[in-house]
Order: C-alpha cells, then sequence, then structure tokens
C-alpha cells in the first residue's frame, strides 16, 4: 500500500487522474498496460459492476508484476464494507462519489488518500472537516467550472479535481485549471465505449500521451 502523500504527490504531478470500469478482466488488464505504457502512474479503477472485485485482484497482480511505480486506487466506495474489502484488496487510494466520514476514516487510519465527492460548499465543508486532501467536484459537467471559480477564495489551499464530463479539449481543461483545481479526472471522454467494446488500445494510448502533454500544457 502507498502512503497517502505519496499518491497525493502523483496525482499532483500527473495532473490527471484516468478512471475506468469494464466487466471483462482482460479487457481492465490491457487498458492498465496502456495507460502505464503512456505514462500513467496513478489510475482509479471503479466499483461499477458485480466482476469488480474480481477485476481488481487481475489489476492488483499485474501491478505488483509489470507497473512498478503504480498508484492503484479504487472509485465508487460508499460504504465502510465496500472500503474495508478493496483495503485488505491492496488499493492505494480510495474515492468516492459522496462524502462518507467513516470511509475516510478508515482510509485515514491506514495512511491512505481519501478522496469523497462533493456538489455543495456545505459538503465540502463537512469533507474539510475529516480531512479530505483531495475533494473532488462531481459531476463536473453539472457544477461547471463557474462553480470552482465562485468557492476557490472560500476554501483556500483546498485541493480539488472535477470528474464527470471533463472534456479532452485545450479549452475545457485550461478553464479547469484556470478556475482553481489541481488536476482532471479523465473517465469516458479518455477511456471511451469504443475503446473498451473494440480493443482500440493503440488508440488509447495516443489520447493519453495527448491527454498527459495537454495537463502539463494548460497548467
Amino acid at each position: 500500500m502507498n502512503s497517502k502523500q505519496a499518491v497525493t504527490d502523483s496525482v499532483l504531478k500527473q495532473r490527471m487522474l484516468p478512471l475506468y470500469f469494464h466487466e471483462d478482466a482482460e479487457v481492465s488488464v490491457q487498458v492498465a498496460r496502456t495507460l502505464y505504457k503512456a505514462g500513467v502512474r496513478v489510475f482509479e479503477y471503479t466499483n461499477r459492476g458485480d466482476a469488480a472485485f474480481k477485476n481488481f485482484g487481475a489489476l492488483k497482480e499485474l501491478q505488483q508484476k509489470e507497473m512498478p511505480g503504480m498508484h492503484l486506487g479504487v472509485g465508487t466506495v460508499k460504504t465502510t464494507e465496500e472500503a474495508r474489502v478493496y483495503i485488505n484488496a491492496g488499493a492505494d487510494f480510495i474515492v468516492s462519489p459522496i462524502v462518507n466520514p467513516e470511509v475516510g476514516k478508515m482510509a485515514h487510519d491506514r495512511d491512505m488518500l481519501w478522496i469523497p465527492g462533493c456538489m455543495t460548499p456545505s459538503e465540502i465543508h463537512v469533507a474539510q472537516q475529516h480531512s479530505a486532501a483531495i475533494i473532488k467536484l462531481f459531476p463536473a459537467n453539472i457544477l461547471g467550472v463557474e462553480f470552482m471559480s465562485s468557492i476557490k477564495d472560500l476554501f483556500r489551499g483546498q485541493l480539488f479535481i472535477p470528474t464527470g464530463g471533463v472534456e479532452l479539449e485545450a479549452g475545457n481543461i485550461g478553464a479547469w485549471f484556470k478556475a482553481g483545481v489541481c488536476a482532471v479526472g479523465m473517465g469516458s471522454k479518455l477511456i471511451t465505449k469504443q475503446i473498451l467494446e473494440e480493443h482500440l488500445y493503440d488508440q488509447l494510448y495516443t489520447k493519453t500521451l495527448k491527454a498527459l502533454e495537454l495537463v502539463q500544457s494548460v497548467y
């Protein structure tokens, strides 16, 4: 398990957090290999299907055998039971779509990064009260860049990452960074349904290189 600071530093350096799920373990593994080949060193596998836990085990094995320096996190964790299962399976960090302080406590007790999802200033305040180093703005396509611009002075020093609808496009990504985020979450706009269904890993490699270059250039 990687420490909270190590994972946080990796997110800040990469400035992008890829995230995905696929029900097929081999597809999940090939996507991870492709991301790693392109230079990704931290990503989130989302707990969104019946095969998620089994597939996470395959990714953990891949990480240990083939991906030195990779931080492997799990997303869509809402309950302490889900958190416990994935922590025991070797998750390096926990991402949630909600603020569950008990999940945060489980992560903090193990020196793990916890990234809760927030949609309102009140939720952000609760997350801060429970020591969330990075807060996910979710869903980003509903909140918009203007929300981030409006709240950044209210929560000075807090690290934010928008997830859900961030476009792989310089204007959109640049606007988010200008508004004050520390990184952007990239899901289906990067790892598209077509890429997953048609196994277009060369296309994913090229898109990931572009995304990594883009977030560095607009930061």
